[in-house]
């Protein structure tokens, strides 16, 4: 399984109170995509001068409290997401994938509870 990205994840209610902390830490926002899957996530990549990711996203869903991942980037998602699920992992979806023009998603919660937002971003060339 070859991974090309993974940095901690942030799934929240308030993306623009959590952003506006990242910024005051010295992170910066490098893109925002919206309208993520059913429940419309807005998903921000934010980057500090040391290199360092964090994504924050916002799903429309209530939830009870933030939500800690790891986001995991692969070049070949059902190679992973079938490692996953034999190692235990469950869907958060059912088996439900998410697909935007550029990836393919699944959120992933481990036996022990913690979450893996799998993703293979979909290039248009080699």
């Amino acid at each position: 399984m070859k991974i090309t990205a993974f940095n901690p994840q942030i799934i929240t209610k308030d993306a623009e109170e959590l952003t506006d902390l990242f910024e005051e830490l010295g992170f910066e926002k490098r893109h925002t995509k919206k309208n993520i899957g059913e429940r419309n996530v807005v998903d921000i990549v934010m980057k500090n001068s040391d290199g360092f990711h964090l994504d924050i996203s916002q799903p429309e869903m209530e939830l009870p409290h933030d939500i800690q991942a790891i986001r995991i980037n692969v070049r070949d998602f059902e190679e992973a997401y079938e490692l996953f699920i034999s190692r235990g992992f469950k869907n958060f979806y059912g088996d439900e994938r998410v697909y935007t023009p550029s990836s393919k998603s699944a959120v992933l919660l481990a036996p022990t509870g913690f979450v893996i937002n799998l993703v293979e971003h979909i290039k248009d060339h080699d």
